[in-house]
């Protein structure tokens, strides 16, 4: 089966020769894969800081969508020939950059017709992540104010869209060429988090700091944090909490596979509440190409393979 991935870790990405698909056990499902994301957590595995449960040779990658072309026999509610997408983790046998992916079935939800396959690949890590801190860690309600630090990146962007369908007045730091995009995703303010002072800022806003918090920059927790009011929340997706002060609740999130939370945020994506843009496909041949197109940015779309002959 050909594959994208790593003979060591460390290695760059190169196309790979495995294996045919193993066996299923009775809760797996197998999905002939359409198009897989990529994602920055993809070079945390190339390089081993990620432990996906696998050793090298590997084919990378941890979300994918596809046809089921196999399931277990106790596999309920999924069939062969269903449209579905799925974050796996840790990995089942492979990664998801390959013509085939094994996925447990509690890790997969279905997808409607009209989502095509490269946006609901692109969709599983950035939702579960952004649903996860959002409706999670913050328990955002309606009415509440919320921060999300490093609004211009695609998971940033899904932690805007689920505050603001929550009912939460958004306030967003982004670079100046994304403010027009991210406020049309529902933030009310945008800040430039190039101006020192924007936690200042969003204190003046707020008249005290927001009642929570999501962050989004690498080593940018801290600076959230002084702009949420005392014991308010902050979640950080960087792995980066800081030590509480005044009252105030952190807690780090690393994105766990869900397929039923999945399943509801497909169905947002598929109402138009929740929305993905994919610049850029490449072959699965190019996956050390892709990956380097999203260390570089993408300014807020996602990044996807195709294999061979997927359509």
């Amino acid at each position: 089966m050909k594959a994208a991935g790593i003979r060591r870790f460390g290695d760059a990405v190169q196309t790979l020769e495995l294996p045919e698909p193993r066996a299923l056990r009775p809760d797996e499902v197998l999905i002939e894969v359409r198009a897989c994301g990529v994602g920055n957590w993809d070079d945390f595995a190339r390089t081993g800081d990620w432990d996906l449960g696998v050793r090298p040779p590997m084919a990378l990658g941890v979300e994918a969508a596809g046809l089921v072309v196999a399931a277990g026999d106790r596999v309920d509610g999924i069939k062969t020939g269903d449209r579905v997408t799925a974050h796996s983790a840790p990995l089942r046998e492979q990664g998801a950059w390959a013509g085939q992916f094994i996925a447990a079935a509690a890790e997969v939800a279905a997808m409607p017709p009209r989502v095509p396959f490269d946006v609901a690949a692109a969709l599983p890590v950035p939702a579960l992540t952004a649903d996860q801190a959002i409706r999670g860690a913050l328990q955002v309600r309606a009415g509440q104010t919320v921060l999300v630090h490093g609004a211009g990146g695609v998971t940033g962007g899904m932690l805007v869209q689920l505050a603001a369908h929550r009912g939460a007045t958004v306030l967003a730091t982004a670079g100046d060429d994304s403010a027009d995009r991210v406020t049309a995703m529902g933030a009310t303010t945008v800040l430039d988090y190039h101006q020192p002072d924007w936690p200042e800022r969003v204190r003046a806003l707020t008249k005290g700091g927001v009642d929570a918090a999501a962050n989004a920059v690498p080593s940018g927790a801290g600076e959230a944090m002084k702009a949420v009011g005392d014991g308010g929340r902050l979640a950080t997706i960087t792995s980066d909490p800081p030590p509480s002060e005044r009252g105030i609740t952190v807690q780090a999130v690393l994105v766990g596979p869900d397929g039923r939370r999945l399943g509801r945020l497909v169905r947002l994506l598929d109402r138009g509440a929740l929305t993905v843009s994919v610049s850029k496909q490449f072959p699965l041949e190019q996956g050390g190409a892709a990956l380097a197109q999203v260390r570089h940015g993408a300014h807020g779309t996602a990044i996807v393979l195709k294999p061979e002959g997927a359509r």
